[in-house]
């Protein structure tokens, strides 16, 4: 397998109710990737676009094809890759492993969603279409019922309280204050999270990510290729690694352990050779407050029960242990849910590359990078290794 690098990266401002279409907003964030590696349309060799919905919502498939046409890319090979909440991310996946089996020298790799053109609950249903629809979803159940079962499980068995998680939402807050692409750029403190309205008990509004539309894109290269460019290569994708679970959490032993967190984060470290000690960032899935902690718990970061302690404790601020949604995370950056993953990546390359501004997490080196699908069915893991 070849080393793969990030050489550009372009994004848009994540928004609600725009008048810019979805093959637009994918075509400007690929556009703006290939400007900032300074590589020519001609030299692409494959776009791979994350996406969940776009069929449902907007009646619209074959993403590929179309975002590769308005993105000056026609002709070329483009595949639209849906894993759930974790498409941007597995498409990703799906560019490293292009690159690093010597498929292609260039590829791209763009998260697009569009949500807000449709009424809430549209959407609501075509999210629960990611949770088993003989199990979960057929039966009225939605991703916000199924994380507050997880949240009042979770509550009960370790006698956390509600207040427990509003560090999650505060600090996610406070770091998309200064990203100007974030939706929700205000800062909250732990009696705004209190104060707010509870949407399906125990979940309040400031423990769930919103409803709106981005896109992302990243540019990987091969080694031989990055030379090439003005800026060579800067990041690399230390480790890309996928595991699964069962979508229903009655089909799993328990629901409270992300069995496929564990072991994508597992392969990801052993491919990257390093230790969770190692890391300097952790751009993680934080879809939900809970799903925070149960990933930190997960991956190996805190034992069970504790992870709540990470965030009281500081440790995940910008200058903290072990930061987390440096630039808001899903939580105030937003969630475009198959554009995220793309989100995570650009921000793990702008952290690594010096370009966080405000956000910037000093001398950071490692980044460790993970998009999820479903309550966790689907994780997707990158480490990101500064090269330059």
């Amino acid at each position: 397998m070849r080393d793969v690098f990030i050489v550009g990266v372009g994004q848009t401002p994540v928004s609600k109710e725009t008048d810019m279409g979805g093959r637009h907003r994918a075509a400007a964030a690929v556009k703006a990737a290939l400007a900032d590696a300074g590589v020519e349309p001609e030299r692409v060799g494959a776009l791979y676009v994350g996406n969940m919905m776009s069929g449902l919502l907007a009646n619209q498939q074959q993403l590929g094809g179309l975002i590769a046409d308005y993105a000056g890319l026609l002709g070329i090979e483009a595949l639209t890759v849906e894993a759930a909440c974790a498409s941007g991310g597995a498409a990703a996946r799906a560019g490293y492993v292009a690159v690093a089996g010597g498929a292609h020298e260039v590829v791209v790799i763009c998260g697009i969603e569009q949500m807000t053109h449709v009424d809430r609950d549209t959407v609501t249903r075509a999210l629960a279409t990611a949770a088993d629809q003989e199990l979960e979803g057929g039966g009225g159940e939605s991703f916000l019922s199924l994380n507050a079962q997880l949240m009042r499980a979770y509550m009960e068995k370790y006698g956390v309280r509600a207040e427990d998680f509003a560090p999650f939402a505060v600090t996610a807050h406070r770091n998309a204050v200064t990203n100007p692409n974030a939706l929700l750029r205000r800062e909250i403190d732990v009696d705004g999270y209190l104060a707010s309205r509870v949407v399906a008990d125990p979940i309040r509004v400031f423990d769930a990510s919103p409803i709106c539309d981005g896109s992302a894109a990243i540019v990987l290269a091969s080694a031989g290729a990055a030379a090439t460019l003005a800026r060579g290569a800067r990041v690399q994708i230390a480790a890309s690694a996928a595991a699964t679970a069962p979508l229903a959490l009655s089909r799993r032993p328990d629901p409270l352990k992300l069995d496929a967190v564990e072991a994508s984060t597992e392969r990801a470290l052993a491919q990257a050779g390093v230790q969770r000690r190692e890391l300097d960032l952790f751009e993680l899935h934080d879809a939900y407050t809970i799903m925070s902690i149960l990933t930190l718990e997960s991956a190996g970061f805190a034992a069970r029960g504790t992870g709540a302690r990470l965030a009281a404790e500081g440790r995940l601020a910008l200058d903290g242990d072990l930061p987390i949604a440096t630039f808001g995370g899903l939580k105030a950056r937003g969630h475009p849910v198959g554009a995220t993953g793309c989100y995570q990546l650009v921000e793990a390359y702008l952290q690594l590359t010096e370009a966080g501004g405000a956000n910037q997490v000093r001398h950071a080196e490692l980044a460790l990078v993970q998009n999820i699908g479903g309550t966790g069915a689907t994780v997707v893991s990158h480490v990101l290794r500064r090269v330059a």
